[in-house]
């Protein structure tokens, strides 16, 4: 076999059955491996970008690793912001490039991109893979590495007659990566640290990242023993049921009250597989004041101590960690703490819609309510997603499909494709803005081409809305460069020309029976939503502020 079956081949003893990817001259020896492989089922994207987020959409869900396909220059370069999207958020990615040949590497030859000293940044790891020889070595490490450790993309750029030339080697080969050897059993004395200082603990919490997705049954059994209540980061929705009682919603910037309250009052902080990134600490020398102890488990050392100071870290993997906890940990007499919380909880409520008008909080609670959350949930960034995180209630682990890291615009759409690939029986929601979807919304002809019944619901205020919020807030309403409601499509109607179901929804009144109608639908269908254009997230904390600074309603609001 040529180099390019020889690739495939070793994706297939990976496991591998679904690949994202868009072919070009560079990579096209894969593509044509690939037309006599059936074992592969291959989704053509629209754009190299909306690959790496299909792919990152099926790792977050499905726990398994993703692989996308790009050609050279211009299509691996498409490829950096899902990416750098992967490495912020720990997700296993596996992206593999064609690359001009070898003999006319640094040329300037056409389409040619220095893809390796592009990515160092962006990638867990990257290779040039210059020998037809590695291949299968070179694949097997990938692999290791992305899904090993602290998850992360690997990208391996292959010279287009690497692919072309004969293979006469073995699968049989020892992965070499000397140097790697994640911790992933914590250490017996931390772990005493942390059950003996749980023991004297009076306000603690619990605090959960995306890190511990697959910790979720260890991470049950320890909350419901000690009774401690749990905050669960927008990357940690999931972990527990958001139903669940001890559950008391999301921390930091649009988090609920109670959360960043008990984290202000807290004394015991227990942050497990989350990095105390700046959207949930803001202003570090004011986060979490009254706090003695916290114990931080991540299976990457380098995450523990770089933001927040840990007083027992515990390296190890989540769910190997918090079964040691979840077996000595003591039941802890939290009454008054709990009745704290409770009062917290009856004296800031969730903001509720005012008037008659068709708000995000009603799409979201309208089709929780005819799911009972059992869908598989991806947004794209901004209002919202906020909207969507604070009112939709995770109830299945890996089931909130998000970008939390980097924060990237047009992310929901393709990765919705991911997730609905990785599980075609399961319901797909994928809540827009129409701004993010503008951003990739050449992935819907991919929906149509593979009937994927993913259900698109874009939230159209006719702004970059979570800008617009901030102009509002903190720019003295100077919107600048914000407006898209003189330009936007109609959304329905752009839909019906790709081939898929589309709705307007302009009314509140309208909402029941158009959520019935669009779950019932077999196949994809977007669904544009006609929201207030002034439209706020809140709570909100101020960039640089503290949850003392916490804003619940707008400051015209709350002074009329």
């Amino acid at each position: 076999m040529n180099g390019a079956e020889t690739i495939l081949e070793a994706l297939e003893r990976e496991g591998v059955k679904h690949i994202f990817g868009v072919p070009g001259g560079a990579n096209m020896p894969i593509y044509d491996a690939m037309y006599s492989r059936p074992g592969i089922k291959h989704f053509l994207m629209r754009h190299e970008q909306g690959a790496g987020h299909a792919a990152e959409g099926y790792a977050i869900s499905s726990g398994r690793t993703g692989v996308a396909f790009a050609t050279s220059g211009p299509g691996a370069l498409n490829m950096v912001t899902s990416l750098a999207d992967a490495m912020m958020d720990s997700v296993p990615l596996v992206a593999i490039t064609g690359q001009v040949p070898r003999s006319a590497v640094g040329t300037d030859a056409f389409q040619e991109s220095d893809v390796t000293g592009v990515t160092m940044p962006v990638t867990k790891h990257n290779y040039l893979l210059q020998d037809v020889e590695d291949i299968p070595r070179i694949i097997k490490e990938a692999f290791i590495i992305a899904a090993n450790g602290r998850p992360g993309p690997v990208l391996i750029d292959v010279p287009k007659d690497v692919q072309l030339d004969e293979f006469s080697g073995s699968f049989d080969v020892e992965p070499r990566i000397p140097g790697f050897k994640p911790t992933t059993k914590g250490h017996p004395r931390q772990i005493q640290k942390a059950l003996d200082a749980l023991t004297g603990a009076r306000k603690p919490v619990l605090l959960v990242g995306g890190g511990a997705q697959d910790a979720s049954e260890a991470l049950r059994r320890f909350a419901e023993k000690t009774g401690m209540p749990v905050i669960t980061t927008l990357k940690g929705m999931g972990v527990l049921p958001g139903t669940h009682p001890q559950v008391i919603g999301m921390p930091g910037m649009h988090g609920t009250v109670t959360a960043n309250l008990a984290i202000q009052q807290a004394d015991l902080i227990m942050a497990v597989g989350m990095r105390f990134d700046d959207r949930i600490t803001g202003n570090l020398q004011k986060f979490a004041p009254n706090v003695k102890t916290i114990i931080h488990v991540d299976i990457d050392p380098a995450e523990i101590g770089k933001v927040v100071e840990a007083s027992v870290p515990i390296v190890g993997d989540a769910g190997w960690v918090m079964a040691q906890l979840a077996r000595e940990a003591p039941q802890l007499q939290l009454e008054a703490w709990w009745e704290q919380i409770r009062a917290w909880q009856k004296e800031n409520p969730l903001p509720e819609p005012r008037g008659d008008e068709l708000t995000s909080i009603d799409v979201v609670r309208a089709f929780w309510q005819a799911t009972q959350g059992q869908a598989y949930v991806s947004t794209g960034v901004g209002q919202h997603q906020m909207f969507a995180a604070i009112y939709w209630k995770t109830m299945l682990p890996r089931g909130f499909v998000t970008s939390g890291g980097l924060g990237t615009m047009g992310y929901g759409l393709p990765a919705s494709i991911g997730v609905q690939v990785a599980h075609p029986d399961k319901t797909v929601i994928n809540f827009d803005g129409d701004g993010s979807l503008q951003m990739t919304l050449q992935e819907l002809a991919t929906l149509v081409k593979y009937n994927l019944p993913v259900k698109v619901l874009v939230f159209n205020n006719g702004y970059l809305g979570m800008v617009r919020q901030w102009q509002d807030l903190f720019n003295d309403k100077r919107y600048a460069e914000i407006q898209l409601y003189e330009s936007n499509p109609n959304f329905a109607l752009l839909a019906e020309a790709f081939g898929m179901r589309g709705v307007v929804i302009e009314k509140k009144e309208q909402l029941k029976k158009a959520v019935d109608e669009t779950l019932e639908h077999p196949g994809p269908v977007l669904v544009d939503l006609r929201i207030p254009k002034e439209e706020a997230v809140f709570p909100m904390i101020p960039a640089g502020g503290s949850a003392d600074d916490i804003i619940t309603q707008h400051p015209e609001e709350a002074g009329s």
